[in-house]
This record gives C-alpha cells, structure tokens and sequence, in this order.
C-alpha cells in the first residue's frame, strides 16, 4: 500500500469540476441511464425517480442525497491481519493486471490464450510482490477452466497462494453470491463479512449510459453484503463516449454517480469506489490509446471528480499501447502510473504486466512494471525531514573539503537507498555481457517461480472450499 506524503496533483479548476457536476445531472434528469435490471428499475422508482421503460430519470436531488452516505474511506480485510488495506484518504492499494485473454510469450514472441496456469503464475508473482495488495479477480481469462466454476477457482488461488485482500466476481447474481458464500469459509460466517469489507469487486458500465442486467446484479448482492464495488465507466472517446476529453469526462461521471446511487439505495453506506478504465481513441487507426498523455489527463481529472464527492477512487495502472516489453511499454507504463499516484487514486487495477492496451499479459512485463510501482512509492512518499534527517551537526564535524563515507550518520542511513530488482546499477565493463531488461525480467520471474512457497491455509477452510467448488460443477 502506497501512502502519499506529496498532495493531488489537478488537472481541472473547482468551478470546472463543478460545471462537470452541473451538467451530469442535467443528462441524468433530461436523457436518464438505462438499467437492464427489472428490479434497481423498481428501487428507483420507489425512491422518487422517473422510470420510462428501461431508462430511469434521476432527480438531482436524489443523486447529491445518496452520493453524501458514500464513505470517504474504508479498510479492507484479509486472512492476513497484517495485510489490511485502507481505501481512501492518502492510502493508493494496488491491484495487478484484469481481464486479458491472451499472454505474450516472449521467448516465442507470440501471444497466446491464457490458461489456469498463466493464472496460477501471475497469483503468486503478486503475492510475492512487496507492492501489490489485491489479488484475484479476472487476472487473466483461463479459458480451459469451464465457466461455470471459473469464478470459484480463481477466488480459490487467490486464497491458496497469496493471504492478501481478494477481488471477487462482478459476472451476474449467482457469482457474485458464490463469491459472498467462499468468503464466509474463509472468514468464518457471513456475519463477518457483512461487517468487514473482505471482497472488492469491478462493476463496469456498458457506455454511452447503460448498465447491463448481469453487473447490476452484482452490484445489488455486494451492496446488500457491505462488500465494496468499484463502479467504473469504459468510456472511449470518439465512439462510445464524445470526442474530447472533458465531454468524455461529463459521460462517464454520469454512469458512475448512478451506480453509486444505486448502491446507496440497496444499502445506505455501502462502501464504493468512483472508478474509470475509460480512455482515448486515436481515431487514425480506431486503436485505444491508453499510453498516452490524454489517457494520464482523463484519469486525473477522474480523481479529482471523486475528490470532489469525497468518495475514493480508482484508476490509471501501468497502461501501454506497445506490443512487447520494450522502451515504449516502460515510458508510457511509468507515465500513467505515477501520474495515476499523484493525482490521488486510492485504488489502482492494471498496476503490473499489461501490454497491448488491455489485451495481453506479460510476466517479463509484470516484475518491469513492480520496479515502476517500487520506486513510484518511494517518490510519493516525500522527503523526511527532522533533526536526524537534517544532520546539521554531520555537517558542522566534516567541515569544508571533508568526506561523509565513515560518519555515523551515513552508518546509520546508508540502507535507506531502495534498491532495485530488475534494474541495473552497474558500471560498464567492457569484458563483462550486458543482458537487456527482458533478459533480467524472465530470470526474476522464473526465480520467483521456482522458489515461491505459498502461506499456510488452514486445512479445513481448504476442504470446505474444494467442496464448495466441486458442488458447483
């Protein structure tokens, strides 16, 4: 977990976030969103707004009522105590990749369908990171693993191989309460879980304005069990959402404050998280463009439109358009992300192994882009500043011309230097080879690998979970 020792960074001015807040409610009144959801339809309905059909019509009102029991932060709990995270305020909690079918094999140079056990790999990859929080969720899409018991398996390997906070599954009614149920084996009951944030989960929109019928369910069963959701528009400019940024912007905050209202309504208080994947569109090509500073500028006003309802946020990750590990995927990946840090998200999806603009994982990619997530903490973390870190009294012994290397307050300090896994400090040699970063990722992760020993998981919350696995089959 990231603590920001540095302030937000903005985009935007309060009068522009608030004419972005002015104008949402007037296409909630005027235009509505559409719910394909018989029964949220109802909900709103019995709470004073206009339903025509499937699009329901939300007073302001209603809106600025339920957007203020939203609240301004949370914890997450875990297996692990010491692994409990805090959503919001200063705190950013980083997830690892979501939801690519395919991986890139870099020692083929192809791609291909991921599998259960790419999905196996990249879980203990995360949780052997010292940066990522969150696990689980649809970290890649193992097709060889039937449907419907997809979603149970891959809470299961979250809970086998990492003791860190969970995802759960946003697919439907039925999932989404599988993933109540396997929670309360873990944690002991479902009283525990309703008191105790344990699962998060991503509900997406289906822009321009709509919510499908399967992630309003979820949303509904996690309001009703206090589990929090991440309400997130995709949102692409020039074909699902207008051209410029900030009409874009005034599209997805429409979606999102609806979704949060809905959760309000379902259960006044439940905790959520105000969240965006949407990005640009380089029209030229039809291509999503989410390495680019458009992409890093809609995400920062993203979190400031959260810091504006004081609800936390999510957004940004290690994102590139590139194809391979290469220069391009390292600058666009450092670009978004510790722009995504300093403009204030408090949870951030995507942090490590992307490629190809959502579509592929890597695992070369994924310990390059914990490097990025390491040294971003670092940085937003500030500078110390007492009468230890100032040393004045150093500086007055050594005197002009002297040295500090044998001070004790170089002793005392000289480990503070993070240090690096992957990157190279070395000097230059000229008998001496020069492995390239792909080579020195593939050895760490292989390394990782081969000598990751997973926490102990009680035996009988393992039995129970297997069983509950092997019933839904």
């Amino acid at each position: 977990m990231i603590i920001r020792d540095l302030g937000p960074l903005d985009v935007m001015g309060r009068e522009e976030i608030a004419k972005i807040h002015e104008i949402s409610l007037e296409v909630l009144q005027k235009e509505g969103v559409d719910f394909h959801n018989e029964e949220a339809r109802n909900l709103f309905k019995e709470n004073g707004a206009r339903v025509e059909g499937k699009t329901v019509y939300i007073p302001a009102r209603m809106i600025e009522e339920q957007l203020k029991l939203a609240p301004a932060s949370f914890n997450m709990y875990s297996r692990n105590p010491d692994r409990k995270v805090t959503i919001g305020g200063k705190h950013t909690v980083l997830a690892p990749g979501y939801g690519s079918p395919f991986v890139m094999n870099m020692e083929t140079g192809k791609r291909r369908g991921s599998t259960f056990q790419d999905y196996i790999d990249f879980t203990k990859l995360a949780g052997n990171s010292t940066n990522i929080d969150v696990v689980g969720g649809v970290l890649v899409e193992p097709d060889d693993i039937p449907d419907n018991i997809r979603h149970a398996k891959m809470i299961y390997t979250g809970v086998k191989y990492t003791d860190k906070a969970l995802m759960g599954s946003a697919m439907g009614a039925k999932k989404a309460l599988d993933s109540v149920k396997m929670a309360a084996i873990i944690y002991g009951g479902e009283d525990y879980v309703k008191n105790h944030p344990v699962l998060v989960s991503l509900i997406n929109t289906n822009s321009p304005l709509q919510f499908d019928n399967r992630m309003t369910e979820a949303l509904m069963v996690y309001a009703r069990y206090n589990q929090p959701t991440i309400i997130s528009s995709l949102s692409m400019t020039g074909t699902t959402a207008p051209s410029t940024i900030a009409a874009a912007l005034v599209q997805q905050n429409t979606e999102i404050i609806s979704g949060i209202t809905l959760a309000q309504l379902v259960n006044p208080g439940a905790p959520v998280i105000y969240g965006s994947a949407s990005s640009v569109v380089d029209l030229k090509t039809g291509n999503l463009a989410i390495g680019s500073p458009e992409t890093a500028k809609m995400f920062g006003g993203t979190a400031q439109l959260a810091r504006f309802y004081d609800i936390p946020s999510r957004g940004g990750g290690c994102l590139t358009d590139s194809l391979i590990p290469d220069a391009q995927s390292g600058y666009e990946s450092m670009m978004v992300f510790l722009t995504s840090v300093c403009s204030g998200f408090n949870f951030i999806l995507h942090s490590a192994g992307l490629l190809e603009n959502y579509m592929t994982m890597c695992f070369e990619k994924f310990v390059m882009d914990d490097e990025i997530c390491g040294m971003a903490r670092e940085y937003v973390g500030g500078i110390k500043i007492d009468n230890e870190y100032l040393g004045k009294e150093t500086i007055l012994d050594v005197g002009s011309g002297g040295h500090f290397l044998s001070t004790d307050h170089t002793y005392r300090h000289m480990k503070e230097l993070r240090q690096p896994n992957v990157s190279m400090r070395d000097r230059y040699m000229s008998d001496c080879p020069l492995p390239d970063i792909i080579k020195r990722a593939r050895n760490r992760y292989q390394k990782i690998l081969e000598e990751y020993e997973a926490p102990p998981l009680d035996k009988e919350i393992d039995k129970k979970l297997l069983d509950f696995i092997n019933n839904l089959a």
